[in-house]
C-alpha cells in the first residue's frame, strides 16, 4: 500500500547552496550561504536570506576555490560563525523541503557542520535538481530511444538547455534562485503532481 503524499504545490521549498572552502567537507570550512523559498510554485525573493560565514581556526580557504567564488579569509572576518548560521537556516527548512542542486555537494558540508557545531541534523525532505534532470532525460529516452545522450547536471548549463537566462555562477544566492527556477522548469517537465515524484 502506497503512502500518500502532498500535492507538490503545498509544501515550502528552500533552495539553498553553498559556497565552501573547498570539496572535502571533513576540512574545508562553509564560506556563504544563500536561500530562497518557493511557495505554492512561486520564488519569494523578499524572503531570501544570504549571509557569508567566519571559518573555525584550522579550516583554510583552498586557492583552487578562491578561483571560483572571489572570497578571502579577510571578506568573512567579521562574519557570523558557523553555528549561528545553522541555526538560521534548520529555522527556515523546518516543516519543508530541502531544494539543492546536487546533494552530493552540500549536504557533506551540512551534516558535518551540523556535526561539529552540536547541533542535531534533522533529516529533512531533500529534492535535488539533479535527480530531476535525470528524470527528465530518463523520460525524453523512452519517448525517443535514438537521442540517447546524457544531460549536462552543471546547474548553468540546464539552465541553457531549459531556455532560462545566464546567471553569474559561485554566488550563493544567485546560484539557490537559479537552482528555485530550474526546479519550477523541471516540474513541469517531468509532470510531477505529488511530492514523491520529485523524490
Amino acid at each position: 500500500m502506497f503512502f500518500s503524499s502532498p500535492r507538490w504545490d503545498l509544501p515550502v521549498y528552500w533552495a539553498l547552496d553553498l559556497e565552501t572552502g573547498g570539496l572535502d567537507a571533513r576540512h574545508d570550512p562553509i564560506i556563504s550561504v544563500g536561500m530562497v523559498p518557493v511557495r505554492a510554485g512561486v520564488i519569494h525573493l523578499g524572503e531570501s536570506f544570504s549571509t557569508l560565514i567566519r571559518p573555525d581556526p584550522g579550516r583554510p580557504i583552498r586557492p583552487e576555490s578562491v578561483r571560483a567564488h572571489q572570497l578571502l579569509a579577510g571578506d568573512l572576518r567579521k562574519s557570523p560563525p558557523l553555528k549561528a548560521v545553522l541555526l538560521e537556516v534548520d529555522r527556515r527548512i523546518e516543516g519543508g523541503v530541502l531544494l539543492v542542486h546536487n546533494k552530493g555537494v552540500d549536504l557533506p558540508f551540512l551534516k558535518e557542520g551540523h556535526g561539529r557545531t552540536g547541533l542535531s541534523w534533522k533529516k529533512p525532505t531533500v529534492v535535488d535538481t539533479v535527480d530531476l534532470i535525470v528524470k527528465a532525460a530518463s523520460r525524453r529516452r523512452f519517448l525517443r530511444p535514438e537521442g540517447d545522450q546524457m544531460p549536462s547536471l552543471n546547474l548553468s548549463e540546464a539552465r541553457r538547455v531549459h531556455g532560462l537566462p545566464s546567471y553569474a555562477a559561485h554566488d550563493a544566492l544567485i546560484d539557490a534562485v537559479a537552482t528555485a527556477e530550474l526546479f519550477l522548469v523541471l516540474r513541469l517537465v517531468i509532470g510531477a503532481k505529488t511530492l514523491r515524484d520529485l523524490r
